[in-house]
């Protein structure tokens, strides 16, 4: 089978530490479960967040913004798409070539296009990067024309656009080496937000993309069967935090939106999650998974996690959002 294997940015660091070295052990242990999947025979397309190693960037970007000036979110996601994709490439080759593959693998800087007069824009959301008193963020506000909402005795914190995702511009080249033998690394970060210009010309915005449904764009895109979304939990959970909390395994898609309106998925963890599984399904996706990444390879047949099945797969037989 293809598979688009969405991986969260905390997948890609060590719990209480940002130093190169914690990150580059937690993605090595991250390619384990993705060589795996790639050893049993799918082909695999692996998209990334990049939430910490972004805000890390933007603390650099504070500590020394009346030196410098700040880097703008575009030129973020494109440094921590390669940085991260440099780092996959390299634990994943290694973890391959201990199997006995002769790996090819490919990291590609790709750009996501947004709609220009997407009302993000002008109403920004996205919450980023860490905390500030008031007279840290003012230089930001006054000098560099930012974003930042007053969060109470937390201080302030920036917000940013976060526009839907049209198009992945790189999709032809990922579809070109997929056909080449490649493992694919591809819109990290859901993409550097790009708009075009009436003349046909891009250019970067600031903006941040909701990374899994970008993956549920590219998924269609490049013909994925499964759209898998690894996160840190076994099954996403209906009556998440209360006495009937219970685990979601197989259900329909129609099941699946009648939770998703009921208000059991968090806006910040699990709901876009959920809104990408459902996405991918309904525009004709056979199969989307949500799963901790240690069971990917038996998630990826329907076998484990959250699985919501597509009118194209008669192989599964859907027995309710909760087991019984």
């Amino acid at each position: 089978m293809r598979v688009l294997l969405a991986l969260g940015g905390n997948a890609m660091t060590a719990e209480g530490s940002a130093t190169p070295e914690a990150q580059q052990t937690a993605i090595a242990d991250a390619m384990e479960s993705v060589a795996g999947l790639i050893a049993a025979g799918h082909e695999v397309v692996v998209t990334h967040g990049n939430g910490p190693q972004v805000g890390n960037l933007l603390v650099k970007n504070e500590l020394a913004a009346a030196v410098v000036p700040p880097v703008p979110l575009d030129w973020c996601g494109a440094q921590t798409q390669a940085t991260i994709g440099f780092t996959i490439m390299n634990t994943l080759e290694q973890s391959l070539s201990r199997r006995g593959y002769d790996p090819h693998i490919a990291a590609i800087v790709t750009r996501t296009r947004v709609d220009e007069n997407d009302p993000g824009f002008t109403d920004p959301t996205k919450p980023i990067g860490r905390f500030l008193p008031y007279d840290q963020a003012r230089t930001l506000i006054e000098e560099h024309g930012q974003v930042w909402h007053d969060r109470g005795e937390k201080g302030w914190r920036r917000m940013v656009a976060s526009p839907a995702p049209l198009e992945v511009l790189e999709t032809a080249t990922i579809l070109t080496l997929i056909a080449a033998g490649y493992v694919v690394v591809a819109a990290g970060g859901g993409g550097i937000p790009v708009v075009r210009g009436p003349q046909g010309d891009v250019r970067g915005v600031e903006a941040v993309i909701d990374k899994d449904l970008t993956a549920a764009l590219l998924a269609r895109s490049v013909g994925a069967d499964v759209l898998m979304i690894a996160t840190d939990v076994d099954h996403a959970i209906v009556g998440y935090e209360t006495a009937s909390a219970a685990p979601i395994r197989d259900v329909t898609l129609e099941e699946m939106r009648v939770l998703a309106a009921g208000g059991h998925f968090a806006i910040g963890s699990m709901g876009p999650k959920v809104a990408a599984a459902m996405q991918f399904v309904d525009q004709g996706g056979q199969r989307a998974v949500i799963t901790s990444l240690k069971h990917i390879q038996t998630a990826v047949t329907g076998d484990f996690g959250t699985v919501i099945q597509g009118r194209s797969d008669p192989s599964q037989t859907p027995t309710g959002a909760v087991p019984g």
